[in-house]
């Protein structure tokens, strides 16, 4: 129907296969909308409401091989959000002008929120464990980026809103995991897949966290993902064509796709690279 935004819904037992059929949905069934962004010679991008779910997040094969970007950019992308290596790239305060660094990070939002005429500092993740380590049915326990005082107004407000969990008991009695991620706006082809890749890595820190505080083993269970904005841009149209729609139609799923498993000596070798790139970036920013 003209006028609304389709609610599309994908899921896969694995990552990888969750976010290629999100990939073939929206191109297929999107709406055609104009963005902030667009150049005048620019199509308008394919955009939608997007629910993936995945049903075993850590499954294999995880790595999809069509996700611009390789598995260094992919490491470092999750040492960014679950570890804040890049958090002193965040300026001290957004009405310096004058600091041209972040305006946030992921981690130092969910890690280190903070509220203004207030020292408190507020680790969302460890509020998290700790709600559900000790009540593991609450509805309560999330954490959220936005800071309605700030990305309301600033240039490139926080993607990322909420991480939503809560506990089950599987049939052996064993917690499971469920979690929920929302963005505002997702880049389906450039982003979603590491954005994902990085939170099923917090979900597991997460499980870990509640494990030590309960001393009882907590398990991965689903992870959904839904984005209000999950788009592809035009001016990357030919791109997404020539590589992810080609390799689709020549390309087994087990050719499209690694396993972590085999690649995370590689990623994790690169670990000395990427702090060093990290710390230079700092310096730069400054």
């Amino acid at each position: 129907m003209r006028g609304q935004i389709p609610v599309l819904m994908v899921e896969g037992q694995t990552l990888a296969e969750a976010w290629e059929k999100s990939l073939i949905s929206v191109h297929e069934k999107g709406c055609t909308v104009t963005t902030e962004y667009d150049k005048p010679e620019d199509p308008p991008s394919k955009d939608c409401t997007m629910i993936m779910v995945v049903h075993d997040p850590l499954a294999e094969p995880m790595i999809h091989k069509d996700f611009p970007g390789g598995l260094e950019d992919l490491q470092e992308y999750v040492m960014e959000v679950v570890d804040g290596i890049k958090d002193h790239c965040v300026r001290s305060s957004a009405d310096d002008l004058e600091d041209t660094r972040w305006e946030y990070t992921y981690h130092q939002r969910l890690f280190g929120y903070s509220v203004p005429a207030s020292e408190r500092i507020f680790d969302q993740i460890e509020m998290i464990a700790e709600k559900l380590a000790k009540t593991p049915y609450t509805r309560r326990a999330q954490a959220i980026t936005w800071k309605v005082w700030e990305d309301n107004y600033c240039y490139d407000p926080a993607c990322l809103q909420s991480i939503w969990c809560r506990i089950l008991a599987d049939d052996g009695g064993t917690w499971t995991l469920n979690t929920n991620i929302r963005f505002r706006s997702n880049d389906a082809y450039k982003a979603a897949f590491m954005n994902m890749f990085a939170l099923t890595q917090l979900q597991k820190r997460i499980a870990e966290s509640i494990t030590r505080l309960s001393g009882k083993h907590v398990r991965l269970g689903r992870y959904m993902h839904q984005a209000d904005s999950y788009h592809i841009y035009g001016s990357y149209f030919r791109e997404f064509e020539e590589r992810f729609l080609k390799n689709l139609a020549s390309r087994t799923f087990a050719q499209r796709t690694f396993r972590y498993e085999d690649v995370k000596d590689i990623m994790e070798e690169a670990v000395p690279a990427i702090l060093d790139k990290a710390k230079n970036m700092g310096r730069q920013i400054e």
